[in-house]
């Protein structure tokens, strides 16, 4: 008998890319036993169906040439006989796992009437069970997969399609692959594919990519549900391992799955115009039938969330900064010295950028290693751009009042000393601000651009008074344990009055001493 839906409370975890299992006592204990004992078997099993699906995949390839490598495997004996022995072995090892049964509500339409078969909630690995009750249909994998034993082979058996997320060229070929196989009435296989793509906790359905909505055909929307009191198989960017989650899993006596095919859903040709807007309504779509909020956040380089077309990462690289910081021994009145020192770096022949070495004595740290965390927070080399480190520090200590960072942030990336900022610019300055790359500031700078070149009271006006926008503010860079740093300085003459006046646009050490020291009255900031 299946039981309800295991998920914790939305309210429990910060994000949707955490998950902890949470086990009693008695459930620790009844898994260290069961698991000790079914663990090794059920592995072993595993692992000797995967070995004899090695051969068989590589098999179905043998003797082709490129060009027939090219077209889709669907009739012939590479079709009738490997095919099903695949399938069961694949199936085989998803009941050696415990997945003894596989219940399965509504009907899965054929690859004429919906080429693409959209999966939702991703939970973890184990969702590759889907495959095997949906007739093995293609998928899209990172090219790099190909090396790995057996994994490889069986990619090349399903006739993937193989992108490399590093080259821009082959995503662009992915992309024109995908196109051609969901048009092609039938000659390709089905494709299956995660649009949320990467996996979550499932208390929410996070914001669909568009690849499987791109070529603009119908689209059958199938729903994953794991009906466990135990919430064993779920694998997010923090919290359980996936380690553990195959462990918790074969620790299970069973583990009910239920594959529910919704509809199939023919686009408007609005949507067919317009991918994105294609995959908002299936991602509205699937969580209304899961009863769950559809939401904005997206799995990049960090979990994000979108705001007005800004990415804001839900873990904000400047708290954890401020708390390796703390960590490190820097007390409040040495953090702003540190902020002092990288703003006369930026105005230094040595530039904005630094190194991990460099970072060490700037910012009076002990320990290399927390410069080489910090920096690990800004980007994935040992370089950091002072600016965007400073900025987005300041922006969420309490250290300076809002309208005295805004005056510090145009300054820095006014890089034509016009008084107003270009598109790059403003989409530099915001990504400084939040301490992450920013892509799609077309809809801020549109805003700030309503009365000309934007200016450094447009961006003050904008950030304070629009209603999407205010709430980066009140929300994301106000300090923690402290009122928000919404200034509520008023209008003079129409226009946000500028305490800044008269200083040089150059003089900004002296701009921060000057904002540091007014900023004595604000709240110290809490240790993260």
């Amino acid at each position: 008998m299946e039981r309800q839906d295991s998920r914790q409370a939305t309210s429990d975890y910060p994000h949707p890319f955490i998950h902890k299992l949470k086990l009693t006592r008695a459930q620790r204990i009844r898994g260290m036993v069961l698991g000790t004992i079914l663990f090794p078997i059920r592995i072993f099993l595993v692992a000797l169906c995967f070995l004899m699906m090695w051969p068989i995949a590589r098999l179905r390839s043998a003797g082709l040439s490129e060009l027939e490598r090219s077209r889709p495997v669907v009739v012939g004996w590479r079709w009738w006989l490997l095919h099903p022995i695949i399938r069961v072995l694949g199936r085989a090892a998803f009941f050696f796992l415990g997945f003894f049964w596989v219940r399965v509500k509504g009907r899965r339409a054929g690859r004429k009437e919906a080429p693409v078969l959209a999966v939702a909630p991703h939970s973890s690995f184990l969702d590759m069970l889907v495959l095997t009750e949906t007739q093995l249909p293609t998928v899209v994998s990172r090219s790099e997969n190909l090396k790995i034993p057996v994994i490889g082979a069986l990619l090349e058996f399903n006739q993937s399609v193989m992108v490399n997320r590093k080259n821009p060229e082959s995503r662009k070929q992915a992309v024109a692959q995908i196109k051609e196989r969901l048009t092609s009435n039938g000659y390709w296989p089905q494709m299956l594919m995660f649009p949320e793509g990467t996996t979550t906790n499932g208390t929410i359905l996070i914001k669909f990519k568009p690849g499987a909505f791109l070529a603009g055909v119908p689209v059958q929307p199938v729903l994953l549900h794991y009906p466990n009191k135990l919430d064993t198989v779920r694998w997010t960017h923090k919290g359980t391992t996936w380690v553990e989650t195959l462990w918790h899993t074969c620790s299970q006596l069973y583990t009910n799955v239920t594959v529910e095919y919704l509809p199939v859903y023919t686009p408007s040709q609005e949507e067919k115009d317009d991918s994105n807007l294609y995959a908002d309504n299936i991602q509205k779509l699937m969580a209304k039938a899961l009863g769950i909020p559809a939401t904005d956040h997206v799995m990049g380089r960090v979990p994000t969330r979108m705001l007005g077309g800004l990415s804001l990462p839900l873990e904000p690289p400047a708290r954890e900064t401020l708390s390796l910081l703390h960590k490190d021994g820097l007390r409040e009145s040495e953090v702003k010295v540190a902020l002092t020192q990288m703003i006369d770096r930026c105005q230094s022949e040595l530039g904005s950028s630094a190194v991990v070495d460099e970072l060490v004595p700037l910012m009076g740290l002990t320990d290399r290693q927390t410069a080489a965390k910090i920096c690990g927070l800004y980007s994935e080399d040992d370089k950091v751009d002072l600016r965007q480190l400073y900025l987005s520090v300041a922006a969420v200590s309490s250290l300076l009042d809002f309208k005295s960072l805004l005056h510090i942030a145009f300054t820095l990336y006014d890089t034509e000393g016009s008084g107003s900022l270009t598109a790059v610019d403003v989409s530099n300055l915001m990504g400084a601000l939040v301490g992450s790359p920013q892509y799609h500031t077309e809809e801020l700078y549109s805003e700030l651009s309503r009365r000309g070149a934007p200016t450094e009271q447009d961006l003050f006006r904008v950030l304070t008074t629009h209603p999407t926008y205010q709430k980066l503010i009140s929300e994301y860079l106000a300090s923690e344990g402290a009122e928000s740093t919404t200034p509520s300085t008023p209008l003079i003459n129409g226009k946000v009055a500028n305490n800044n006046e008269g200083l040089p646009s150059d003089n900004r050490s002296a701009l921060l001493s000057k904002t540091a020291d007014n900023s004595s009255a604000l709240p110290n900031k809490k240790d993260d």
